[in-house]
């Protein structure tokens, strides 16, 4: 699905991601086709089990795939690569944990933390360079130079989690996969860290894949939005067209499911209960991603996809 005039930082082709189950493969990612372009913040939501946090653990290398390819830059970055290679793709990705409690080390402190990375792969010339660039982070953040020398577990839910931006942010990577990073946060301190996550894409012009399951917060930090249902893209729209104009079943249900504030319009709207049996796929009738209009992509047979170009 290439766009005019948009460069592509991660390509995802025919993947396949599943694990053997007594010699049975048990599919859970099936034939993914998926651009990532340089500079956009892409969210891809979904239910729990559908498959998202897999695809962005795949293209760290946590999780291989089965089949398929995952390019960076047009580089494959899947399958059997060199140690070199692998270690180099943990410079130019980084990974924004779910959960800030069980991602970061108790055991050591927030300077070791956040400088861990950059030790690595000598990112600084000096101590004093050093010191320098994680307290410039620590502030960026949202907090104190002091905090270096504390603990983990002197750290409130959400002070953890800007821990963990900080770690990924100070690496300077091109991508930054956000894994659900607001899921276990209070509500109080959510849009903290999305502004966070958008203030330093914008800054740096990174790449972000923003993993949730909350429509509503994905429409207010992406560019564009993928929604999946087991294992399948089931559509892809700019952030806003897909608001204005869900078309597939899935993504409709899932509108739904977002809460509205005015209780009387809450009390009155339509719940939207997704049914996969709708679909009446068989061999001469079988679902691909068809273009219904300029980059809005729909998972449908042609006999669907006539259907909702109508609905436009």
């Amino acid at each position: 699905m290439p766009q005019e005039n948009k460069e592509v930082l991660i390509s995802m082709k025919d993947v396949v991601i599943g694990y053997k189950n007594h010699n049975r493969l048990s599919v859970i990612v099936n034939n993914l086709n998926l651009d990532i372009y340089k500079g956009e913040v892409l969210g891809l939501v979904g239910e729990s089990g559908s498959g998202k946090t897999t695809i962005g653990r795949s293209i760290i290398r946590i999780v291989p795939i089965t089949s398929g390819e995952i390019t960076m830059n047009g580089k494959r970055i899947s399958g059997k690569i060199s140690k070199a290679e692998a270690r180099e793709l943990k410079k130019h990705v980084q990974m924004i944990f779910q959960d800030p409690s069980a991602s970061l080390n108790d055991r050591s402190n927030i300077d070791y933390i956040v400088s861990e990375g950059i030790k690595a792969f000598h990112m600084y010339e000096s101590e004093k360079e050093r010191l320098a660039k994680i307290t410039e982070i620590m502030m960026a953040v949202g907090l104190r130079p002091e905090h270096l020398s504390r603990y983990p577990h002197e750290f409130s839910g959400g002070q953890r989690q800007r821990v963990g931006i900080a770690r990924a942010v100070v690496m300077n990577p091109e991508l930054i996969i956000a894994d659900e990073p607001i899921s276990a946060l209070d509500v109080s301190v959510r849009a903290q860290v999305l502004n966070l996550i958008r203030k330093f894409q914008q800054e740096k012009n990174m790449t972000v894949l923003f993993i949730a399951h909350d429509l509503s917060v994905v429409k207010y930090i992406s560019d564009r939005i993928a929604v999946i249902y087991q294992g399948n893209i089931v559509e892809i729209a700019s952030s806003k067209r897909l608001f204005e104009k869900p078309l597939h079943p899935y993504t409709r249900a899932l509108l739904t499911a977002i809460p509205i504030p005015d209780p009387r319009l809450e009390k009155n709207k339509e719940i939207i209960v997704y049914d996969s049996s709708i679909h009446h796929y068989d061999e001469e009738n079988q679902p691909s991603f068809i273009e219904i209009e300029p980059e809005h992509f729909v998972r449908a047979s042609e006999k669907e996809a006539e259907e909702y170009r109508k609905m436009l």
